[in-house]
C-alpha cells in the first residue's frame, strides 16, 4: 500500500464554497493525491482532552459558526463511518475517547466537500488534547504509522488567523504582519526547521498578531510530527495567497 502524505491546510470559513479559486485549488490538490482509504482530520475547532474521536455512526455536522446565510447551515457531508480507523487511533493513543454524538465541524467538512465531494472516503475527526506545540508534535509522531495503512492525516487550521484584523475584501493586499509571518512559516517548513516552528511564538515575526490564540496554527504540529521521519525535501507549499488578508498557505509532507 502506498504511504500517504500528510497535509496541513488553511480551511477557510463556510464561504470558502463561494470562492472559485480556492475550491479549484483544493480540488486539484486532492486529485493529485493517492486515493486514501480513510481520512483523519485534526481541526482547529475542536479542543478536548484527552484526545477524543468523532462519531463512527451517522450524526449531523457541527455548524460551529454564527451569522451566516441559512444555506450554509444546510450543507451535508455524509461520509462513511471510519470505524476501523477509529480503532487504529485508539490502539496507537491509549486513553483516546469516542464521542458518539460529535459530528464533523466546519474545519473538517468545509475542505472535504471540495476535496472529496462524493463523500466516499471514511472520515473521523480527532480533537486536539492540548495546544502545546511539542506535545502535538508527539501526537502526530505517534499517529504516523497510519500513513502506511492508507490513511490521509490532515491538520486543518489557518496559517495566519486574526479575525479582528480582516481586510475588507477577499482579494485585498495582506497586512505586513500576515505577509511576514506567512513568509517565515514557508521558509521554516521548506528548510525543515522544526525547532523554530515549535518555538514560533518566540522566533516568528508578528507571531502574536498573526495568532492571538494559537489554535489555528496548532494542527501544523500534528502534521509535522506525522512526518517526523520523512524526507524534508518532500515538504512543499501547495497553496499560497491571502483571503481577506489572512494567509491561506497550505503544505504537503511526503
Amino acid at each position: 500500500m502506498t504511504r500517504m502524505p500528510v497535509l496541513y491546510l488553511s480551511h477557510g470559513a463556510p464561504p470558502l464554497a463561494d470562492d472559485p479559486v480556492w475550491t479549484d485549488e483544493l480540488a486539484r490538490w486532492s486529485a493529485g493525491l493517492p486515493k486514501p482509504k480513510a481520512v483523519l482530520m485534526v481541526s482547529a475547532h475542536w479542543e478536548e482532552a484527552p484526545a477524543t474521536l468523532s462519531a463512527t455512526r451517522p450524526v449531523p455536522l457541527v455548524y460551529d459558526f454564527w451569522g451566516f446565510p441559512e444555506r450554509y447551515y444546510r450543507v451535508r457531508y455524509d461520509a462513511p463511518p471510519a470505524t476501523e480507523l477509529a480503532g487504529a487511533v485508539r490502539a496507537l493513543l491509549p486513553g483516546t475517547r469516542q464521542d458518539d454524538e460529535r459530528g464533523l465541524d466546519h474545519g473538517a467538512y468545509v475542505p472535504l466537500v471540495e476535496m472529496y465531494p462524493d463523500a466516499d472516503v471514511p472520515v473521523v475527526q480527532m480533537s486536539m488534547p492540548t495546544l502545546d506545540p511539542a506535545r502535538l508534535f508527539e501526537v502526530g509522531r505517534t499517529l504516523a504509522p497510519l500513513r502506511d495503512q492508507g490513511v490521509l492525516i490532515v491538520g486543518s487550521g489557518f496559517t495566519t488567523h486574526n479575525l479582528r484584523e480582516l481586510r475588507p475584501a477577499a482579494d485585498a493586499a495582506p497586512p505586513a504582519w500576515s505577509a511576514e509571518f506567512d513568509a517565515w512559516t514557508d521558509a521554516a517548513v521548506a528548510g525543515g526547521d522544526v525547532d523554530a516552528l515549535l518555538d514560533f511564538r518566540a522566533k516568528a515575526p508578528a507571531a502574536r498578531v498573526a495568532h492571538p490564540r494559537t489554535e489555528h496554527f496548532a494542527p501544523l504540529f500534528v502534521a509535522l510530527g506525522a512526518d517526523a521521519d520523512g524526507d524534508g525535501a518532500a515538504r512543499r507549499s501547495v497553496i499560497d495567497g491571502y483571503w481577506f488578508g489572512l494567509a491561506k498557505r497550505s503544505f504537503q509532507f511526503g
